[in-house]
């Protein structure tokens, strides 16, 4: 009996300390979302030595919260990357997060909808009603995680950081559907974190897949414009930190240079930080040389807000 007492005293701490550490996920929508249609397609989660997520049918928000001892107020929106065709759930997006709370920040990991899903009606409008539908969530809630209403910040890699950028500078967008009270409130992100983004959808330095799968095969010039987000920049875009390598071989070095010039033409606070080399896709960098010091710089910067 002591045994069979001692068995069920030990399961019940594994099942305590392991359900405390599961975060929860979020819906972005509550009933249907908007932009969407029924289609055949499946949500597909691949896992190797690294979590893909493939034609994403139920955008989410994965929380990730420091101890309240540590929280300092400050708030990240996360977006993987994937050139608009998946989603590097944990390269840049769980484990970024952990990062994030080792430091006392909160984080928040976007599982945003691609645009080559038959579900997704029009293809460039989703990922953006989604990053602003995310600001949204964690602003209404900040109180309930310690998060300070202002000090929100949206971040993005590779095509993620297409999605971050385009919600920097074109977060009052317009809803096209029937809102509720949560939609009136701001999207404007505090700050914007950009890792080796792609920025333009213009042909001399875009991304090629990411352009195809957000805009599709002969996009107007109005459309490539309109998210070639270094043209859409205002004074009301938010202070930026942008890290990116001059041998990337994936996305220019370009989309970096010409969104920082944008920026500072306007008078936007901007810090940034070329490597190089680094290619493109390191994540944290781990093992990279002195390039896995991007996160400190970006630290360091954060102390600002």
């Amino acid at each position: 009996m002591a045994v069979k007492n001692i068995f069920l005293i030990l399961s019940f701490f594994f099942i305590l300390i392991h359900g405390s550490a599961q975060n929860d996920i979020i819906p972005l929508w509550n009933g249907d979302i908007p932009n969407s249609e029924k289609s055949d397609d499946k949500e597909i989660v691949k896992k190797t030595d690294a979590t893909m997520i493939l034609l994403v049918q139920t955008p989410t928000l994965e929380v990730f919260l420091p101890t309240p001892m540590n929280a300092n107020g400050k708030a990240v929106v996360i977006c993987p990357g994937g050139g608009y065709q998946h989603l590097s759930y944990d390269w840049e997006g769980t484990d970024i997060a952990k990062w994030y709370n080792s430091k006392g920040i909160a984080a928040f990991v976007l599982k945003y909808r691609l645009p080559n899903s038959k579900s997704v009606k029009i293809s460039y409008e989703a990922p953006l009603q989604d990053a602003q539908r995310a600001l949204r969530i964690v602003r209404s809630q900040s109180e309930k995680w310690h998060v300070n209403p202002n000090k929100i910040g949206i971040m993005g890699f590779s095509a993620g950081g297409h999605v971050a950028s385009t919600l920097g500078t074109q977060f009052d967008k317009p809803n096209n559907f029937k809102g509720t009270t949560i939609d009136t409130i701001s999207a404007r992100p505090d700050f914007m974190i950009l890792i080796y983004p792609v920025v333009t959808m213009k042909m001399d330095y875009t991304h090629t897949g990411s352009r195809l799968n957000l805009l599709g095969k002969n996009p107007s010039d109005a459309l490539i414009n309109q998210y070639s987000n270094e043209l859409q920049v205002t004074e009301n875009t938010p202070p930026t930190f942008i890290v990116h390598s001059t041998n990337d071989g994936v996305v220019p070095v370009e989309n970096s240079l010409n969104l920082y010039k944008a920026l500072k033409d306007i008078g936007i606070k901007t810090e940034m930080h070329i490597y190089p080399e680094g290619g493109h896709g390191y994540s944290l960098a781990l093992g990279r040389g002195y390039l896995q010091t991007w996160p400190d710089r970006l630290f360091d910067w954060l102390q600002s807000f």
